[in-house]
């Protein structure tokens, strides 16, 4: 295992101070050998045991996007059974020191790349993501991602060398020389508190970062998605056994239906470490009172568009559309507010108003998704009955630009599926300023009227202050107008994208390269990923003794 992952290992920690792209993980679907369909139905309809301790019942309910129950159950624990078992397998697993943890999770992310199909299909079939996509982001860029988080945990740990010998001269006496031992010591049991929409891609980081640095992890995940971090939980139990280790190092925790698991578990004694990705509500009380715990999260935010002008207005509609489009903007790093000064914008089409860059904007997505085989590759479902809610409420909060239109999917007519929203709003009315400073996850996104570019960059200061954003993208031709854009991000602590015309969007992020949220307004407390996210993971303990 260790010279098959040696230089995986190597290549990741340059790549992480070069920033080029690199991955280990195909994503294209033709690099796996089939789609992973026969193995996910094979776990539907039966219980998913781990053989973990604490086993008191079992749990499950997920239905699939797509319009069936999964009729998948799964093992509900004690906690006070569990936890100490969990806690017992600590001792052995920080001694094996950091290159061995890192080669030992390098191989549960290999075996994990193996099954990328099996995967998919559980990803599709819990967040509603089209196949393609949730090959890809709940595959390869999930574990590029863990792998990520792997390769900086390896760098911060051994940052310190193990071992030094110090010598201090003292004249004519003989010098002072100390044998000095630096050992990276975990802080605890890990909580990783998954989300319903990317549950490996957001849980991959918080999994690898944490196990990486010597600490077990207990995974908890939404009620809705249990099967993706189920199946993780399943492949690194049995690598950490092959590798001779304990596998209670990595366990899972379902719940029941309205039991509040999360929360109980947060305020454990027990739980040292938090990862936590979903709503800025519960993000906000758990920063508040899992107090023992070392809490990162990533919340809600309101992602910002500022159009000034361009040289490539086809190019920038496309763009646009496809960001707005792409599995029915439920992605955290979707775009929600399109910022365009009312007296319009200089493009090399001409000068367009802003009534015209919306309804060139509206035609742009209608035109992407006019067929329906294609417009459900690229929206996937809805996630959840709320998010269908939240769309029908929006568009009672403006003038409608684009309305939504359910599309039949060929293949699961139980999916609900809805092509995005478009409203048009005026940051001039009073009335509208609670509907644009809102998050409104899911396919849903407005067209604000400011009085210019320059108030444009003052209301996205003030949203990002004010809500968060985990991407800011804007568009201009103007040097001034980037240093104003660069400067009001710099000042936030905000992801800036420019002039995006092509086939890089700016709900997208490159593991090894991009950083995904900053960790310095609302949206998050923590970057996806850099040294701050792993090293309050461990601490370094020294021991020193006479030569």
């Amino acid at each position: 295992m260790a010279s098959s992952h040696r230089a995986t290992l190597d290549t990741a920690v340059e790549t992480l101070r070069s920033r080029a792209h690199w991955s280990p993980h195909p994503e294209h679907p033709r690099a796996y050998a089939d789609d992973g369909e026969a193995a996910f139905r094979a776990l539907c309809d039966r219980r998913f045991d781990l053989g973990q301790p604490g086993t008191d019942g079992w749990a499950g309910g997920e239905v699939s996007p797509y319009g069936f129950p999964l009729g998948i159950t799964y093992p509900h624990a004690d906690p006070d059974v569990l936890l100490p078992a969990m806690r017992a397998a600590l001792p052995a697993w920080r001694a094996a020191g950091a290159e061995r943890r890192a080669l030992v999770c390098l191989d549960v992310l290999a075996r994990i790349n193996a099954r990328t199909p099996e995967f998919a299909q559980a990803v599709m079939h819990t967040t509603g993501q089209a196949y393609v996509m949730a090959l890809q982001a709940g595959g390869p860029h999930a574990q590029d991602r863990g792998l990520e988080a792997v390769a900086y945990a390896y760098a911060e740990q051994t940052r310190t060398p193990e071992r030094a010998e110090w010598t201090k001269p003292q004249g004519k006496r003989d010098p002072l020389v100390l044998d000095k031992e630096f050992v990276p010591v975990p802080r605890g049991i890990a909580l990783l508190i998954g989300c319903n929409t990317f549950p490996t891609w957001n849980g991959f980081p918080g999994l690898f970062a944490s196990l990486a640095t010597g600490n077990p992890v207990l995974v908890k995940p939404h009620p809705r998605a249990v099967l993706p971090l189920a199946l993780a939980v399943r492949v690194a139990r049995e690598t950490l056994a092959d590798a001779g280790f304990d596998p209670n190092l990595v366990a899972l925790a379902a719940e029941r239906d309205g039991e509040g698991t999360a929360r109980t578990l947060a305020l454990r004694e027990e739980i040292r470490i938090i990862d936590y990705t979903g709503s800025t509500e519960f993000g906000d009380w758990l920063e508040a009172n899992a107090r023992q715990a070392q809490v990162f999260t990533e919340k809600a935010g309101v992602n910002t568009v500022v159009l000034d002008s361009t040289d490539d207005y086809r190019g920038m509609l496309g763009n646009l559309a496809f960001s707005l489009s792409l599995y029915s903007g439920q992605m955290c790093t979707a775009p929600q507010n399109v910022l365009i000064p009312r007296t319009g914008i200089a493009t090399d089409a001409g000068h367009r108003t802003y009534e015209e860059v919306v309804a060139d904007l509206a035609g742009a997505v209608t035109r992407l998704l006019a067929d329906d085989a294609r417009a459900v590759g690229l929206l996937g479902a809805l996630v959840s009955p709320a998010v269908r809610e939240r769309l029908e409420a929006a568009e009672r909060t403006g003038r409608v630009a684009l309305a939504p239109r359910a599309v039949t999917h060929p293949d699961f007519p139980g999916a609900t599926v809805r092509t995005p929203l478009i409203v048009a709003l005026d940051a001039a009315e009073p009335t509208a300023e609670k509907t644009y400073l809102t998050e409104c996850f899911g396919p849903v996104s407005f067209a604000v009227a400011v009085d210019s570019t320059e108030a444009a960059i003052g209301l996205l200061r003030r949203t990002v202050t004010e809500r968060g954003a985990l991407t800011v993208l804007g568009h201009t031709t103007s040097e001034a107008v980037a240093g104003a854009l660069t400067e009001a991000c710099l000042d936030t602590c905000a992801q800036l994208s420019l002039n995006l015309t092509g086939g890089v969007h700016v709900n997208q992020t490159a593991a090894f390269s991009d950083f995904h949220g900053s960790g310095g307004n609302p949206a998050a407390n923590a970057a996806l990923v850099d040294g701050a996210y792993i090293t309050p993971r461990f601490r370094t303990v020294e021991i020193r003794r006479p030569a």
